[in-house]
C-alpha cells in the first residue's frame, strides 16, 4: 500500500494542536476523509493528558472481510506507539474503534512530530492489514480449480481497483478517471511512456507494468460502472 498516504495530514493537525497548546483546550471534533471514513477526537480540559481517538472505516472489500476488526489488524494497530497508545473496549457508539492516547508519553523533544505522525497513520495500518488479509484468504477455492476472481477492493468510494492472486505473482489493475479532458491527454501520454520507461531493461527487475484504453480481458464480467473509465 505504499500508494496510500500514510499519515492523515487533518488528523495529524488536529493532535498537533492539542499537544502543543499552552493550556488546556476542550475539544470534541468529527473529522470525515474519502467520504467514508470518520474520526472523532475528544479531550476535556478537566484531564489534558489523554485525548480519545475514534476511528470508523468500511471494510476494503465487501462480503468478503467483517465490518469489526481482526485480531491480526488489533495486533499491528497495537505496534503503533505501545507506550502510548492503548484500545479501549469497548468502543464508543458508532465506531469500530477507539484508542485512549496518553500525551504525557509524547517526548518532549523534536520527535514529538515524528510520534503524532505515527499516531495518524492509523487508517493506513487499518488498511494495509485488510489488503494482506485479503490477498490470504480469499480465492482459496477458486485457486484450486485454476480460476483467479478479481478482488474488487475498495479504498476511495468513486475509486476502487482490483488484486488477483496467482500462484506466483499478484497484479493490481487500476481504473483511471479524470474530470477534465485535458487530464486526460496529459496522462494517456504519461502513462504510455511510463509503460516504455517500466518495461526497458533498466528496470527489468522491478514488477512489469502495462496501460490499455480498455479493461483487460481479466476483468470481463464486472460491473460496467466500475469499469467505464476515460484515463484507461
Amino acid at each position: 500500500m505504499a500508494c496510500i498516504d500514510r499519515a492523515s495530514p487533518a488528523l495529524k493537525q488536529i493532535l498537533l494542536k492539542l499537544y502543543r497548546a499552552e493550556k488546556s483546550i476542550e475539544i470534541d471534533h468529527h473529522l470525515y476523509e474519502f467520504g467514508s471514513v470518520e474520526y472523532h477526537i475528544q479531550s476535556q480540559a478537566s484531564n489534558p493528558l489523554v485525548a480519545y481517538l475514534s476511528l470508523s472505516i468500511p471494510p476494503l472489500c465487501h462480503g468478503t472481510l467483517p465490518n469489526t476488526l481482526s485480531s491480526y489488524t488489533i495486533e499491528k494497530i497495537k505496534g503503533i506507539c505501545p507506550n502510548l497508545v492503548e484500545i479501549e473496549e469497548p468502543a464508543r457508539e458508532g465506531f469500530q474503534l477507539t484508542l485512549k492516547l496518553n500525551l504525557d508519553h509524547i517526548p518532549r523533544n523534536k520527535d514529538y512530530v515524528k510520534v503524532i505522525e505515527d499516531i495518524s497513520t492509523i487508517q493506513s495500518v487499518i488498511l494495509s492489514s485488510q489488503l494482506k488479509e485479503i490477498l490470504w484468504n480469499v480465492n482459496s477455492d477458486d485457486a484450486v480449480q485454476g480460476m483467479y476472481k478479481p478482488i474488487k477492493v475498495v479504498y476511495h468510494p468513486r475509486e476502487p481497483f482490483f488484486v488477483i492472486r496467482q500462484p506466483q505473482k499478484i497484479i493490481a489493475i487500476f481504473p483511471i478517471r479524470f474530470k477534465e479532458k485535458s487530464d486526460v491527454i496529459i496522462a494517456t501520454a504519461f502513462f504510455q511512456e511510463l509503460v516504455d520507461v517500466g518495461n526497458s531493461d533498466k528496470w527489468i527487475k522491478t514488477p512489469p507494468c502495462s496501460w490499455s484504453a480498455i479493461p483487460p480481458p481479466e476483468l470481463r464480467g464486472e460491473a460496467f460502472e466500475d469499469l467505464n473509465t476515460n484515463g484507461g
